[in-house]
């Protein structure tokens, strides 16, 4: 321990003094950031009486439990709140199951074709449930299906745009050069607007788009072109002897890409395409613009709505960016571990 402070917090006169500068700044703030936040905070359900009498001294994390459900699913039917909660746990363990290696196969599509199905229809109702509108969709449900199904369509379309972007054929080349550039020159605000407002337009008389699934479509072209950027910049690691020695064996463009090639580079490619997911399952607050209620505008509305509770609103903003530090920091630690077990092979 003392040799690992030594090289760490204390090597030399500057590191010394930042040190202490740190420990100094920590003493200062951390204990009445505690006494506010913990201890002499109000926990559980206790009414808001019991928040006003310690109001300025202590937290109220009563909001959240008076507030949790309509934080959670939105104006869902209450009665019906157990369906979205499944979908909660559904969709994590679809992310579980898609960090396993072992399922990195055929199972996989499976897996993820039966998840969209069943979250549907959980959500939707029909065959045996209860209808429910998408307009009365909100909460965590809303944002992680649209960040974790934008990720899973949109991975492979920006693969594509990679590959088509350092393709050999021009008319391909050129198609994937301007689509990457027009989506990524515009904000993602601008492409959930015109998708809410164009997608009606070019649809025949009569047909309807959900307002969700536009938002989705929306999400997934966007995010793509930003993959496609990231995918590139690994395929232009990858040294060209492997090209040559993959030319040498003979091998197709179609092998050479999917055996050789690409793996490599998404290997690279990991650290910005995990900032991409990152970034889309934060930029998923943005579809509020469209009358899509996802989970930091309903955490929003719970405590807007209530005059007793609205005092209490940043404890509820607390409690949002808990849970998204949550799943942004999962996806973060995952990336590292997953970018050291792939790079095994280059260990020495």
């Amino acid at each position: 321990m003392i040799a690992w402070l030594r090289k760490n917090l204390f090597s030399g006169p500057f590191d010394t003094a930042l040190t202490l500068l740190t420990l100094a700044l920590l003493a200062w703030v951390l204990p009445g950031a505690l006494n506010w936040l913990v201890f002499d905070a109000v926990w559980g359900n206790a009414p808001v009486t019991a928040c006003d009498a310690v109001r300025g001294e202590g937290a109220c994390w009563a909001v959240v439990w008076e507030k949790f459900r309509f934080m959670m699913f939105g104006i869902y039917p209450y009665d019906e709140q157990w369906r979205p909660a499944i979908v909660i746990v559904l969709l994590c363990a679809l992310l579980v199951v898609s960090g396993i290696k072992r399922f990195w196969n055929a199972w996989l599509a499976a897996i993820w074709t039966a998840g969209i199905a069943l979250t549907w229809w959980l959500m939707g109702g029909g065959a045996g449930l209860q209808p429910v509108r998408s307009e009365q969709w909100g909460g965590l449900p809303v944002t992680l299906i649209l960040a974790i199904f934008g990720i899973a369509f949109a991975f492979p379309l920006g693969v594509a745009l990679a590959l088509g972007r350092r393709s050999k054929l021009p008319i391909v080349r050129a198609l994937s050069v301007v689509y990457i550039e027009v989506v990524r020159g515009v904000p993602l605000i601008t492409v959930l607007f015109m998708a809410s407002v164009m997608f009606a337009l070019f649809m025949p008389e009569g047909m309807r788009i959900d307002q969700l699934l536009r938002a989705q479509i929306a999400i997934i072209l966007f995010v793509a072109a930003y993959l496609a950027e990231a995918v590139r910049g690994g395929l232009q690691a990858v040294p060209r002897g492997q090209y040559e020695a993959a030319e040498a064996l003979g091998l197709s463009y179609w092998k050479t890409t999917g055996l050789i090639i690409l793996p490599q580079a998404l290997r690279i490619s990991i650290p910005p395409i995990v900032n991409s997911f990152i970034s889309l399952f934060k930029d998923t607050s943005l579809v509020v613009i469209i009358a899509i209620y996802d989970f930091a505008y309903a955490v929003k509305k719970s405590v807007e709505t209530d005059i007793a509770w609205r005092k209490y609103f940043i404890e509820a903003f607390l409690f949002s960016i808990l849970v998204y530090w949550i799943f942004c920091y999962a996806m973060s630690r995952y990336s590292q571990w997953l970018e050291r077990d792939l790079a095994r092979g280059q260990q020495r």
